[in-house]
């Protein structure tokens, strides 16, 4: 089983992440933030990784510091899970509905991290959280797990929707990158013959 144990501790934010790639998405999760604890429910489920989190944030600030850090801490934890990455698909691509919106994610667990974030979103806050921190989320995650990640709103009007679709896709995309190639699953999916390196 690829697992990963996570404990981040700043003077921000602590968190413990326990990961289980190879799980059938359970989750429990508690960052202090409730849409975000949705959101990464949502990851967990749809990428079929089970995901236990604890986050106690400066909330008292905003709640920056909780998002981002939460999303260097899971993907932190996905990246040490993996391992040397032998046998994964490594590409995948999603397009996801959701009602009125259609978000798409694509991805490549390459060791070369990026982030392309083309969505915008109707409202400034949905609940208590402000919609620019889903972009900062996805960021700290993409570095931190060494992913290029891709992240579109194809069209959509509800703020809920949108960043739901946008978790799901990538969810689904990173769900099929991290499954491993029956057919080369002894060996890295890469020329270089290793994954995480240098550019």
């Amino acid at each position: 089983m690829r697992t990963a144990t996570i404990e981040r501790n700043t003077n921000e934010t602590e968190i413990s992440v326990d990961l289980n790639i190879d799980g059938t998405g359970v989750y429990d999760v508690h960052t202090g933030i409730g849409f975000l604890d949705h959101m990464l429910e949502q990851l967990s489920r749809h990428a079929l990784m089970d995901l236990t989190l604890r986050c106690k944030g400066d909330l008292h600030i905003d709640g920056h510091h909780t998002t981002e850090d939460c999303g260097i801490a899971v993907g932190t934890a996905v990246k040490k899970a993996l391992g040397d990455m032998r046998g994964i698909t490594r590409y995948a691509s999603a397009y996801i509905p959701m009602d009125e919106t259609l978000s798409r994610a694509a991805l490549d667990i390459s060791g070369r991290p990026f982030l392309i974030w083309t969505v915008d979103f109707p409202r400034a806050k949905i609940g208590d959280m402000d919609t620019e921190l889903f972009e900062e989320f996805f960021r700290a995650f993409a570095f931190a797990a060494g992913i290029t990640l891709h992240v579109e709103n194809l069209y959509g009007t509800n703020s809920h929707h949108i960043i739901e679709s946008c978790f799901k896709a990538v969810a689904r995309a990173l769900r099929d990158a991290c499954t491993i190639d029956a057919r080369k699953a002894d060996t890295v999916p890469s020329t270089k013959g290793t994954l995480g390196g240098s550019l």
